[in-house]
């Protein structure tokens, strides 16, 4: 059963949230959200019908629990944001909060984007993670930024990136090429590295991507829903401003085409894209990015 808000199997308020697997000491109640331990422990949920149990005035029924809770830092506060559907997400321990927002509860360090986070609570040290001198120059020579954070400690970290949509992967021994502006987060126990992408050449300028490779979870981001082809089932082609990830085991070769550009470019004067062929995945948004406009 999925985490989520049913009918307090005590009656004592309108909800307790139930976590998947055991009940919480979280309850909802006429818009009042608080927290009030279960007396009677934890057990299966209810019917979905089930409805609260009543005093013989017709009112809830009410403990010192539930007076405590009516008294906390939500007292004399209703609304849609205080009504339990914006309380954070304790289901698992790392997923996604809502589409736009990754929430990760800290037990091995994981690294994120530097600037991404938005809040977090507990005990949480960040700091810079460079990757090694060679990392270093690699990003200076390519331009592929990917500025990191390492966070480790005890708590949650939540974040985000521009309000894109937020997606989680779990690799298993496999490897994944992303564009390092569409990186996000990834656990520590993740190898990383700038690579080339195969079948650039001098015409093309070169392209460069992060990599990550082993067993672990990774976070990206795009900027609105995006597709997945299957390049396995036909040679598949992806503007390189549009292009977000791919299997790291596609091969790929970078096209230049001057006479498509007025059709298929944008504004630059050629069009390039990536062609994949072989067995795997290839996750393109639908957007090319934010266009910065150059001088006269």
């Amino acid at each position: 059963m999925t985490a989520q808000w049913l009918p307090d199997p005590e009656g004592r308020y309108q909800y307790r949230w139930f976590d998947g697997q055991n009940w919480t000491d979280q309850v909802s109640h006429q818009g009042q959200v608080g927290r009030a331990p279960l007396g009677g422990g934890a057990g299966a949920p209810p019917d979905q019908g089930q409805q609260p149990q009543a005093t013989a005035q017709g009112g809830p029924q009410y403990g010192g629990a539930q007076q405590q809770a009516a008294g906390d830092g939500f007292a004399g506060i209703t609304g849609d944001l205080v009504d339990g559907r914006f309380s954070e997400k304790e289901a698992k321990p790392i997923g996604n909060q809502n589409t736009k927002l990754l929430r990760v509860r800290l037990g091995e360090p994981f690294m994120a984007r530097q600037g991404s986070m938005v809040a977090y609570q507990g005990n949480v040290d960040f700091a810079f993670e460079g990757g090694g001198a060679s990392k270093f120059i690699k990003k200076a020579l390519t331009g592929e930024g990917l500025p990191l954070m390492r966070c480790q400690g005890q708590g949650d970290v939540f974040l985000a990136e521009r309000a894109y949509d937020v997606h989680l992967l779990n690799l298993n021994n496999s490897g994944l090429s992303i564009s390092g502006k569409n990186v996000l987060a990834f656990s520590s126990s993740l190898d990383w590295n700038i690579e080339r992408v195969r079948g650039g050449s001098i015409a093309t300028g070169g392209l460069f991507n992060t990599t990550l490779r082993g067993t672990g979870w990774v976070a990206l981001t795009t900027d609105g829903p995006p597709v997945v082809l299957n390049a396995a089932e036909a040679p598949t082609f992806a503007d390189t401003n549009a292009v977000v990830a791919w299997s790291a085991n596609l091969q790929t070769q970078l096209k230049t085409s001057f006479k498509a550009a007025a059709l298929i470019g944008r504004g630059s004067g050629e069009a390039v894209q990536v062609s994949f062929h072989g067995q795997g995945f290839v996750i393109v948004q639908p957007s090319e990015g934010v266009q910065i406009p150059t001088q006269a």
